[in-house]
């Protein structure tokens, strides 16, 4: 999400803590300028992808990442703003392309099962 600070200056905030981007908290961009951050991700990607801890999907339900309406995929609800929603799928991506960005040392979170 883009907001404006004190004094007018465009910020980019994650949609799901609403913390502001700063080079230390990267961020992916969705459609239409969702944006999901690092910490985030980290979270929603060890939930979903590796506990299976993802919401059951509710036809009301709207991914911010893909925009796409109720799709048969767990979710991840961001614990702060209940209409914040990312699916597993956006997840996955979001991750792989955050994974690969050599401006940043993010990696996918390990299966913490395996530790």
């Amino acid at each position: 999400m883009q907001n404006k600070d004190a004094d007018g200056n465009l910020i980019f905030v994650c949609d799901f803590c609403h913390q502001p981007w700063s080079d230390d908290r990267p961020m992916v961009e969705g459609h239409r300028g969702s944006i999901i951050c690092s910490n985030c991700l980290s979270i929603a990607y060890t939930q979903v992808v590796h506990q299976k801890l993802g919401s059951p999907v509710n036809t009301e339900d709207t991914c911010l990442l893909c925009l796409e309406h109720g799709r048969d995929d767990p979710h991840w609800r961001s614990p702060m703003f209940d209409d914040a929603i990312a699916c597993r799928r956006c997840l996955k991506q979001s991750a792989g392309v955050l994974h690969k960005d050599a401006d940043y040392a993010w990696q996918k979170p390990r299966d913490p099962s395996e530790d």
